[in-house]
């Protein structure tokens, strides 16, 4: 088994915010994906399928790391410290709702 980190965070953005914050999500991409221990960081919009009925959010970055620390390494950067507290947690930011999750194939 490996000692991968997966991470699913999902975005429900406010609104009429959808666009604004998706573009700033994909802002977010460059810098993630050249740090190390980054296997995969890409944003994703949801989309209606008639095989995947659950409830979703919007916005949902796919991550994939080698290991709990470089997740939780990237957790500490300040870009991301930022973008968590001016668009999650302050009240003028886009996102009305969010949910970050790990998991492990071990």
């Amino acid at each position: 088994m490996s000692k991968k980190i997966y991470c699913v965070a999902s975005f429900e953005p406010k609104e009429g915010k959808l666009e604004e914050l998706f573009e700033m999500m994909q802002g977010l991409e460059p810098k993630t994906i050249r740090e190390d221990g980054c296997i995969q960081y890409v944003v994703t919009k949801h989309i209606a399928n008639p095989y995947a009925t659950g409830n979703s959010f919007a916005l949902v970055f796919n991550e994939i790391w080698k290991n709990k620390e470089a997740f939780e390494a990237h957790c500490e950067r300040d870009f991301i410290k930022e973008f968590f507290q001016s668009q999650c947690i302050d009240k003028d930011g886009l996102v009305k709702e969010f949910n970050v999750c790990t998991y492990s194939d071990e």
